[in-house]
């Protein structure tokens, strides 16, 4: 099979690999261009028989399509990628798709560049793993914003680079954002927020900088009412939205993981086996283990 991490690379038995969750078509238009997580044939939300590890059916044959188990069935178009030798032990799959995420949205997506000042809403995985991305490409100011439950996280935050970290149920977020940069808000925000509704969004808007910055964003706010569209015109914002990582980006994640340059240990809180998948389940809701 296929895989990355080195010019025409193959996975041989006993190799460590990861799978990325798309699988595309290799004949459309998407797939030919190179942004392959856009092909029809794994885009769920406009086709209900799309294939996607962890969002197809285990209805749908072979019925492996997902990662809670001991064997994965992987088609002749599933994107493989061989994980480098030097890996952080303990640390597997569950980091390689929000490092991925983070190389996608910040740098990509966001253009962060060297000198650069960010805001990353929400201490989960996801901003954790924005947080390292924007400190290894020179970011010289990063805020990390969070609730009071997320103090733990915001503590790794620190440790992974964040300069400043705030607690929005405790501070003004948007005061404490103009204090630290001296009133000029910020390059860029990350949107890495989960249940926040669309108050990060209008924080983001708001925490940008006079003119010309850029907020990547979800989708959960598509619904939303009276959007400042005004506003976002007279700062001459950039709008991006997050959708997924290339194939780029989760090679660049595998070597963050494996350069031993963050204690991405920090991260991951608990392992669980497959028999406790359930507690696991919970416990990242907040209903069991605590962090």
């Amino acid at each position: 099979m296929q895989a990355g991490s080195s010019p025409g690379a193959r996975a041989q038995g006993g190799d460590l690999v990861f799978v990325e969750h798309y699988v595309m078509c290799g004949k459309c238009e998407w797939c030919h261009l190179g942004p392959y997580r856009h092909c029809e044939n794994t885009d769920w939300r406009f086709n209900p028989d799309a294939v996607r590890y962890g969002y197809t059916s285990a209805e749908k044959p072979p019925h492996l399509w997902g990662g809670f188990g001991q064997y994965i069935y992987l088609p002749w178009n599933a994107v493989l990628h061989l994980v480098p030798k030097g890996r952080h032990t303990g640390i597997g799959g569950d980091l390689v798709t929000p490092m991925a995420n983070g190389v996608e949205w910040s740098l990509f997506d966001g253009g962060l560049v060297y000198n650069s000042t960010v805001l990353i809403q929400g201490p989960g995985q996801q901003g954790l793993s924005q947080t390292l991305v924007c400190k290894q490409a020179g970011a010289s100011l990063i805020i990390v914003t969070g609730t009071t439950k997320d103090g733990a996280r915001m503590q790794v935050a620190k440790t992974l680079g964040a300069d400043h970290v705030i607690d929005v149920q405790k501070e003004d977020p948007l005061a404490r954002i103009m204090e630290v940069t001296n009133g000029k808000g910020v390059d860029l925000v990350l949107d890495c927020t989960a249940g926040a509704g669309t108050s990060p969004v209008l924080l983001g808007v708001d925490a940008l900088k006079r003119k010309g910055g850029t907020i990547v964003i979800q989708e959960k706010w598509r619904n939303s009412q009276n959007f400042p569209i005004a506003k976002v015109t007279v700062k001459y914002i950039t709008i991006k939205s997050a959708r997924g990582h290339s194939y780029k980006a989760c090679e660049l994640a595998l070597q963050q993981l494996a350069s031993h340059r963050f204690p991405l240990e920090k991260v991951t809180t608990h392992t669980f086996g497959l028999q406790d998948v359930d507690l696991a389940i919970r416990s990242v809701g907040g209903k069991a283990c605590q962090t």
